[in-house]
């Protein structure tokens, strides 16, 4: 059964995902989540400079410059950590998911070369933890377009 979709956002609403959680860190919500979240989405879209190319499934990217990425880690617990990181010129990566959507402002994305890249960037204490089951990075279109260069394309 699907969900009924969010109200329409207030004529003014221009907050990103990144303000929403920023928001919260301050204490001034508790939460973050419907229908803010795709109020803020759909902003973001809406943002989107003309031409881009958006993620495949199966894309390969080569970073062309150092770049700050957030990744995400896996468990095998009800539980995703993660943290920020460095992509250095020339790392890979590859998008291994379906976007959420035909114009996606971001996707999921794992190394090409994951051991090392997990082991430069996911500290020690995790990936020795027995429950630890990897990580993954999400990367914006817009970065994806503008920092990284797409060396193959994927099956989309």
């Amino acid at each position: 059964m699907s969900q009924p979709p969010p109200p329409p956002a207030p004529p003014s609403w221009n907050k990103t995902i990144a303000d929403l959680f920023a928001e919260m860190k301050r204490g001034e919500r508790t939460s973050v989540g419907s229908p803010e979240v795709d109020w803020a989405r759909d902003y973001e879209r809406s943002q989107l400079p003309a031409g881009l190319r958006f993620p495949r499934k199966g894309d390969v990217y080569e970073a062309l410059e150092d770049v700050v990425v957030s990744y995400l880690t896996s468990w095998s617990a009800p539980y995703t950590g993660g943290g920020e990181g460095t992509l250095i010129k020339g790392d890979q990566v590859t998008v291994d998911t379906d976007p959420a959507s035909d114009r996606a402002i971001s996707t999921y994305a794992v190394a090409v070369d994951y051991a090392a890249l997990e082991k430069r960037l996911v500290p020690a204490t995790d990936r020795s933890e027995p429950k630890y089951s990897g990580f993954y990075f999400s990367l914006r279109t817009v970065d994806l377009n503008q920092k990284f260069k797409l060396v193959r394309e994927g099956s989309g």
